[in-house]
């Protein structure tokens, strides 16, 4: 058994995504990996923003994140697919909990979707590119 392949998806764009997951599900079957699943929740309870929502908002939206992730998993795995696959969702900056949440795990890959740049991504850099830059593991980007 190899080192586990982690799938970062955004949730933010279903034809996406589910490009992004089924390449990282045929990688990780190729190598007999286990297949992990992240998704990263911006952190409001550091900042100004968090007085605008109840306690309680955070917990719901990990919940709410997490069968997201596994109906995603199921509507593109499969039932049996999606039994094996370790449902992740962390908080705070995406690339950063994506690179934390691979070192943890022990992942040999990352496998993550990226968008064509635009201005801006140019100026600040997107997600798929601060994880190649800063990644430990191998990094496979799917367009």
């Amino acid at each position: 058994m190899n080192k586990p392949v982690l799938c970062a998806l955004e949730l933010s764009d279903q034809a996406s995504d589910e490009k992004v997951l089924s390449q990282a599900a045929r990688l990780a079957e190729l190598d007999g990996a286990q297949l992990d699943v992240v998704n990263v929740l911006p952190d409001f309870g550091e900042s100004w923003v968090s007085g605008f929502f109840e306690e309680h908002h955070h917990q719901k939206a990990v919940k709410d994140t997490t069968q997201r992730l596994r109906d995603l998993c199921t509507k593109v795995l499969g039932k049996d697919g999606n039994a094996k696959v370790r449902h992740l969702v962390a908080t705070g900056k995406a690339y950063q909990e994506i690179l934390k949440v691979a070192e943890t795990a022990g992942s040999g890959l990352i496998v993550i979707g990226a968008h064509k740049p635009d201005l801006k991504d140019y100026l600040l850099g997107p997600n798929a590119a601060r994880v190649i830059r800063h990644s430990d593991c191998s990094v496979f980007v799917v367009r």
